[in-house]
């Protein structure tokens, strides 16, 4: 895939979501892993919020993660390859 590829352009949308929304798992919804984006919702929710402090720890790590590397990576690892956590 070349880097101008539409699934490249998630990475900062999902990078960002990640920093800022991770505990919602809302990063997770942008990449279409609706089940792990759905965990990090219910825990966040299920636990009154205390299960938030850390979703957020994950949400950030992951949206560093995505940010950090090239197109070509990204789409490799969380497109083409679907990796769900970290």
């Amino acid at each position: 895939m070349t880097t101008n590829s539409p699934d490249a352009s998630k990475k900062i949308a999902a990078g960002l979501c990640g920093i800022f929304l991770g505990s919602f798992g809302v990063h997770k919804f942008i990449l279409g892993y609706t089940t792990e984006g759905l965990i990090m919702l219910l825990v966040t929710f299920l636990t009154c919020g205390l299960g938030g402090i850390v979703m957020s720890i994950i949400g950030i790590i992951e949206g560093i993660i995505y940010l950090t590397m090239s197109d070509e990576q990204f789409v490799n690892t969380y497109v083409l390859n679907k990796k769900g956590w970290l």
